[in-house]
């Protein structure tokens, strides 16, 4: 919990349902803030809301049911990478991503999100966090600073949270989220949410502040593969991409932190394009399904 946090629970008094109507089956709390949030208590609901459900960094309002819990397994399943499953940074090719270096890679999701850039850093070694060697160890730190200043260099950038969760693939990931600036609302936790609610950056705003953070890296070495949109000078002028989005990425197909989160489908292997002769294949920045990592 940062500070901002501590905050806004010291601020905020702790509600607590009467004990005369603990036993409601519903029951509508609200405050007398405009816009303030109104949830639902329901028999299974503790009596203590939880305070965050009153931040205004929380993205919801309304009626707000607390799901059920399902009870503990008793061997959970192997992530992406373990066991019989395929592991998808260890398949996935340079060109998936868009800076690469000797035992680190820097991958984008594969469309423009809310935010102004969410980014993975992934170790090229098939290693999680606490199975790394100390040279990786120190590397890590050394990768983790120099991309968040990259990040934070990008116009309109206030703040880059640094996650990570590791439930859905052993293969190490951290996830670097830009806050933009300005933008107090989306200060502190849920700023993952947040990017899967916010409507979509301009595409051509994104492949450039994909390229600015790819160059920054590659000062550093290794070699930058994102490109920035090369401007077309028939008229009307328009911002094209040198590598396009895949023509092929469905709709319903996660293209945010959130919804990378999802781990209850197998995702397939990418269908390979036949490139016809005398001509280069295609680039694509970020090419591998947002879904295939979590």
């Amino acid at each position: 919990m940062d500070n901002f946090e501590r905050k806004q629970r010291a601020r905020r008094p702790r509600f607590r349902v009467p004990a005369a109507i603990r036993h409601v089956g519903r029951f509508l709390v609200g405050t007398a803030v405009a816009g303030s949030v109104r949830v639902t208590l329901v028999p299974d609901t503790p009596a203590e809301v939880p305070d965050f459900t009153q931040w205004p960094s929380f993205p919801f309002e309304g009626d707000i049911r607390v799901k059920q819990l399902d009870e503990p397994v008793e061997a959970e399943p192997p992530r992406k990478g373990e066991g019989h499953r395929e592991c998808t940074a260890c398949n996935a090719p340079d060109e998936a991503y868009i800076w690469v270096g000797e035992r680190w890679r820097v991958r984008a999701m594969d469309r423009p999100t809310g935010l102004p850039m969410v980014l993975i850093l992934e170790s090229r070694s098939h290693l999680d966090l606490g199975d790394l060697p100390n040279l990786l160890a120190a590397e890590l730190g050394v990768m983790t600073v120099r991309l968040e200043r990259a990040i934070r260099s990008l116009d309109g950038v206030a703040r880059v949270h640094v996650n990570r969760w590791g439930d859905g693939s052993a293969h190490l990931h951290m996830w670097f989220l830009a806050r933009p600036y300005g933008q107090l609302q989306l200060r502190g936790t849920f700023l993952p949410l947040w990017d899967s609610i916010l409507p979509a950056i301009p595409e051509s705003q994104w492949r450039e502040n994909l390229a600015m953070v790819a160059a920054w890296l590659a000062e550093f070495g290794g070699r930058p593969l994102a490109e920035p949109p090369r401007i077309q000078w028939q008229a009307p002028s328009s911002f094209s991409g040198s590598g396009a989005a895949p023509a092929d990425v469905m709709d319903d197909e996660p293209t945010s932190v959130i919804e990378a989160a999802d781990e209850t489908d197998e995702a397939g292997p990418d269908p390979v394009e036949e490139t016809p002769a005398g001509e280069e294949p295609e680039r694509k920045v970020g090419g591998v399904d947002a879904g295939a990592v979590d």
